[in-house]
């Protein structure tokens, strides 16, 4: 075991508030002590505590808030609402291990009527893909997704083996116009047990369409469990009411 007086300062610092966070001490919201508390207790610069808070703040332990201070920030962090960000990523800001399953994949043709509801001719591919993200094992999303193979033709064989549809999707395919709705809803028996939730718990779902110049790429529908997130958005005035 390593000698806590043998690490460097800030690391010992970090380690030490990040154990009062993971142990349950310091509940989200908890008001992290001030850098000049912090600079008094471990008799170090502001510079030492400083360089130990952004680290827990890059890793989304904590929130910043200039002049209030720092917090601790919710289990599951925020996600902004109209930022496209991946699951890797976010869990890579946060330090997070990110897993996937891929539940099924098959290529399918809408009927009528559904392909006229995702705005695509009658006859069009598309590929649907369901999956299952973790983060630190702990099931994140449920995800069910089609992918218009009309604008995205690579899809028909990509079996997403190195990485999950939204990411595969925002490396390799330009979009230019995206529509996000936010509902909330209840899971079903087999909703629950994927999510590791009771029968009927509450869940936010996402759902988001993107475009390129016109052309729809691809429509999925995200589910939440609700305890383990929140949707953010930040407008300014010039947004509109």
């Amino acid at each position: 075991m390593t000698n806590p007086r043998r690490q460097p300062l800030g690391e010992r610092i970090r380690s030490e508030l990040e154990g009062r966070i993971v142990s349950g001490d310091w509940p989200p919201g908890h008001r992290v002590p001030p850098e000049h508390a912090l600079m008094e207790q471990y008799s170090c610069s502001r510079m030492t505590v400083n360089k130990a808070l952004s680290g827990m703040a890059a890793a989304g332990l904590i929130v910043r808030r200039r002049r209030a201070g720092s917090f601790v920030a919710d289990p599951q962090g925020e996600r902004a609402v109209m930022k496209i960000q991946d699951f890797a990523s976010e869990a890579a800001q946060r330090g997070l291990v990110y897993t996937y399953d891929i539940l099924s994949r098959r290529v399918e043709t809408p009927d009528q009527a559904h392909a006229a509801a995702l705005g695509l001719h009658p006859g069009s591919s598309i590929v649907r893909v369901r999956s299952l993200h973790r983060m630190n094992g702990v099931p994140s999303a449920y995800e069910d997704r089609i992918i218009s193979l009309a604008a995205v033709p690579a899809a028909q064989e990509e079996r997403f083996h190195d990485a999950p549809p939204g990411t595969w999707l925002l490396h390799n395919v330009p979009w230019t116009e995206a529509e996000h709705v936010i509902r909330a809803r209840n899971a079903g028996a087999r909703l629950a047990a994927m999510l590791g939730l009771k029968p009927a718990a509450a869940c936010l779902v996402l759902e988001r369409r993107t475009w390129h110049q016109g052309a729809l790429v691809t429509v999925v529908t995200i589910t939440y469990p609700a305890d383990r997130h929140r949707f953010t958005g930040r407008f300014s005035p010039t947004s509109g009411a």
